[in-house]
């Protein structure tokens, strides 16, 4: 596979991750089954990996339901690593179902098969902007 093959590839795959996101569609992720998700929110946290897309779907997905309604994301840019099995990508995930709505700036890892699946995922950002709404704000 040439390079702006998989770059492209790696692109589709992120743009579908964060467009489930703002449907609400879970199924539209090109998780692998065997997939893993480090994440600040998760149970156990960045150093416990949820593990399998039943699980991510089981812990991840479906608590997340309700922070999904009228979700939206600005993606700012994507970061490959130079053999092009990951790309990392800078994005505003905004939550309107808070009041205000919650500006989560985030740096999602994705690591990716040939095939076009996530095999890894690692979210970064600061979990006090969900767990504490207006903790930034001086409230």
């Amino acid at each position: 596979m040439n390079h702006d093959h998989r770059r492209t590839q790696l692109r589709r795959v992120v743009d579908a991750y964060f467009g489930a996101l703002r449907s609400g569609r879970f199924d539209d992720i090109p998780f692998h089954e065997n997939a893993t998700l480090r994440a600040p929110l998760a149970p156990g946290g960045v150093h416990v990996p949820l593990k399998g897309r039943s699980t991510l779907m089981r812990e991840w997905w479906t608590p997340l339901q309700p922070a999904l309604s009228g979700l939206d994301v600005k993606i700012h840019d994507y970061y490959y690593n130079e053999s092009l099995t990951a790309v990392v990508t800078e994005a505003d995930v905004i939550i309107n179902a808070f009041s205000p709505p919650v500006v989560l700036r985030v740096a999602d890892r994705f690591t990716v098969d040939d095939e076009g699946r996530i095999t890894e995922q690692e979210n970064h950002f600061d979990p006090r902007d969900v767990t504490n709404p207006g903790w930034n704000t001086g409230r």
